[in-house]
């Protein structure tokens, strides 16, 4: 534990040799907005940036940041969205019975009412897309914090995505990929802690009691919600072994207690599986990070005859991480959007009239709620024809839901 007892520069937060955090001055988080807008801007995209942002002191500040910057991160085109699931989504799903159950448990009366048949859609759209995922207790609990920031139709994009990499290992049939990750959480301790590490070994507690932490991204432990949204932030810029390396940075944290416990399994196992509401999560984070650049993934691997060949997660990560760095900005993205819906929508009104290009899912609000604006729009194509009104209705059709999104 001495080795993390430093003074050093890390995350935004300056950690003194006492364990103490100095805090950036307000000038500090200007300078990141600003830092962080320009990476948004630039084209490509500087994705490095958004990562430090979201892993340095205070992540990234705001749900409106994180709605522009985590799709990001995860490369996922804000104009190009799935669709909201259909109604055919729930029929004969082998999993269906176990997420309600599971959102149930999970929300409170205040959200079920209103999120809890968007997230059952949600999960079981993403299941859906690709049979060999696997649900399992907890998946939920990731649903819901996405669904909370980004709304419904980015939550289907960025939860597809972390489950065919960064949680792809917890969605296999069996738990052996999920235990394999977890194998790597004693080796991080006999590294920093060599005394922490026997302590637990002679007390045979495992890694279980880390399990819902890593596979819930410590959603379904942390009480408070800004907390759950700053770990977010942090691993979504991450490697997807970063959980398990700041569960082993709580565990060191919290070393006193553990080695005052008797050293037994079922008291340690009590302890250790729960989380204190008042951790210092800028600085187990800072830790986090300065533990994974000193004893990476590769060099545990080594050391404690792991093989990260076994981790889909893993084994993906670098051309997952590579593919993100060729992005083009929002800006440039809604215009080829645009581009290109105003070529489709004039092919469909040549062979299908202009009712073709109106999507059926707005139909029912055009023809009902918006009569002046229908109006309008037919006046407007009697004028100047066709090909405007098709360029008008895609850009009625795409903005709104692209606002949505993104404030």
């Amino acid at each position: 534990m001495n080795r993390l007892k430093k003074k050093k520069q890390n995350a935004g937060v300056e950690v003194n040799g006492n364990g103490s955090v100095t805090r950036e001055p307000d000038c500090g988080r200007k300078q990141k907005l600003a830092e962080i807008h320009q990476a948004l801007i630039s084209d490509p995209v500087d994705i490095e940036t958004l990562r430090r942002a979201a892993g340095s002191k205070g992540g990234l500040l705001t749900d409106e940041l994180r709605r522009k910057v985590w799709p990001k991160l995860l490369n996922i085109n804000v104009y190009d969205l799935p669709h909201k699931p259909g109604r055919d989504v729930r029929e004969n799903h082998k999993d269906f019975n176990q997420v309600v159950l599971d959102s149930d448990k999970s929300m409170r009366a205040s959200e079920r009412a209103v999120l809890q048949e968007q997230m059952i859609d949600i999960i079981l759209e993403v299941l859906k897309r690709t049979p060999q995922l696997h649900y399992y207790q907890g998946y939920h609990d990731v649903a819901v914090t996405l669904l909370l920031v980004v709304g419904e139709r980015m939550t289907i994009a960025m939860l597809d995505t972390l489950s065919n990499h960064h949680l792809r290992d917890f969605m296999d049939p069996t738990m052996d990929s999920t235990k394999h990750i977890l194998n790597y959480l004693m080796p991080i301790l006999e590294q920093v802690d060599t005394e922490l590490h026997d302590f637990m070994i002679r007390a045979e507690v495992g890694t279980i009691f880390a399990l819902s932490w890593l596979i819930t991204w410590y959603g379904h432990v942390l009480s408070d919600f800004k907390h759950t949204m700053r770990l977010y932030d942090f691993f979504l810029a991450s490697h997807p072994l970063m959980p398990i390396y700041l569960a082993a940075t709580i565990v060191l944290h919290r070393e006193k207690e553990v080695k005052k416990t008797e050293c037994d399994m079922a008291m340690v196992h009590h302890l250790l599986s729960r989380i204190p509401q008042d951790l210092p999560y800028e600085l187990l984070i800072g830790q986090a990070q300065d533990l994974f650049d000193q004893y990476p993934p590769s060099l545990l691997a080594k050391r404690a005859a792991l093989q990260p060949r076994k981790s889909l997660s893993i084994s993906t990560f670098q051309a997952f991480q590579l593919a993100t760095l060729h992005q083009r900005p929002d800006s440039v993205l809604k215009r080829l959007t645009k581009a290109q819906g105003s070529s489709t929508s004039r092919q469909a009104s040549r062979y299908s009239g202009l009712e073709a290009a109106l999507p059926q899912e707005r139909g029912h609000l055009w023809g009902k709620g918006n009569r002046m604006v229908k109006m309008a729009v037919w006046g407007l194509s009697a004028t100047l024809g066709a090909a405007v009104f098709a360029v008008a209705q895609t850009a009625m059709d795409w903005g709104p839901e692209a606002l949505l999104q993104l404030f």
